[in-house]
């Protein structure tokens, strides 16, 4: 899908852990204050299609569908255009039928104005079911193509077997190169526009695309200003693979997730002296640093709020102060019950 023009906004990455010129912010006030809804800038991936840089998220402890449709629709009045799913989320079919809904209303006048993302889970991690997972979530979205698909996470269990969290008997080994094969054929076949993957570490990219004819497009990780994941970032940005992060506020409500982000006395301390939310300050901070992000609220007036971060910039105090809070990943074994972490990380830290 290439945006509309009048959507289309072109960012650059910036410079790493500086605060953007005055200039920049000027730019976005101005752009803003054009319409009443906000226009979320895009990124250009390398598949050459456009992608907005915030992505509401539909990662839930449990996706009541009717909670989640109002949410979807609310999120498309105010300026929402890319939405993020994934077959074990159980959100395929209530999105769908809010982006239906939303074009009924005339919300939108084409899907085509939609990027929608969604993710192929372990046990579907199988080069013969790559095709069919992708066929099963379109048909429960109710969509001809994804805009972007994603390998949820490197790993592959046995056939059938949905269930989180798994055992270690449960894991199969990973055929990367068979999986990516076919992830390639679906981009071919126009059932996604764009591929990429998800909780890959440098080691594993770097194997990915030592064989991909077609590289990942996005990976998609945990990353917030207490998971900040520099290493991984310039990585991705030498590769020309656009990160997006998920978590970017913590995921307090979740079991992987924390308060970390949203309690942390120095993003607190940013956040009163510009007069805004730490989920401002985490998320501007994010898109300073070139990051895409997926956030998820149902909350009518969070939803909101999580679109304001285009009319104020970072300072160099408030980069000294992120700079100084402590890293933690929480997101240690994965999809696992069980240590898995040096294994699914490769060690990098």
């Amino acid at each position: 899908m290439h945006a509309h023009p009048q959507r289309l906004i072109t960012i650059l990455p910036y410079k790493r852990d500086v605060a953007p010129s005055p200039l920049h912010t000027s730019f976005c006030a101005n752009i803003m204050s054009l319409t009443t809804n906000v226009v979320v800038p895009n990124v250009v991936l390398q598949s050459s299609f456009t992608m907005p840089v915030i992505g509401f998220g539909t990662a839930a402890m449990s996706n009541d569908s009717d909670t989640l449709k109002a949410a979807v629709i609310e999120a498309i009045k105010l300026g929402y255009r890319h939405f993020d799913t994934a077959s074990i989320y159980g959100s395929e079919q209530a999105l769908g039928e809010a982006i239906a809904e939303a074009l009924k209303l005339g919300l939108i006048s084409s899907r085509d104005e939609l990027f929608i993302t969604s993710k192929l889970w372990l046990s579907d991690n199988h080069p013969h079911l790559v095709l069919p997972a992708l066929q099963n979530s379109l048909k429960t979205l109710g969509l001809e193509y994804l805009d972007l698909y994603l390998i949820h996470w490197p790993l592959t269990t046995e056939l059938e077997l949905k269930k989180f969290p798994y055992d270690e008997d449960d894991l199969l080994p990973f055929d990367l190169k068979g999986v990516w094969t076919s992830m390639q054929e679906c981009q071919n076949l126009g059932l996604t526009k764009s591929i990429g993957v998800s909780n890959f570490s440098c080691k594993k990219l770097e194997n990915l695309l030592s064989f991909a004819s077609i590289p990942p497009a996005v990976n998609q990780v945990e990353l917030n200003p207490c998971w900040q994941q520099k290493n991984l970032r310039e990585y991705c940005k030498t590769k020309g693979i656009v990160v997006t992060a998920y978590s970017p506020l913590g995921a307090k409500d979740s079991f992987w997730g924390g308060n970390h982000v949203m309690d942390n006395e120095l993003l607190k301390q940013i956040a009163n002296a510009h007069g805004k939310t730490v989920a401002h300050i985490s998320l501007r901070w994010l898109y300073e640093q070139g990051v895409t992000f997926a956030v998820k609220s149902y909350n009518k007036e969070r939803i909101k709020q999580n679109l304001e971060i285009f009319d104020f910039s970072l300072t160099n105090d408030d980069y000294q102060k992120i700079n100084q809070i402590k890293q933690e990943r929480k997101v240690k074994n994965g999809p696992t019950g069980f240590e898995f972490a040096e294994n699914l990380w490769d060690g990098e830290n």
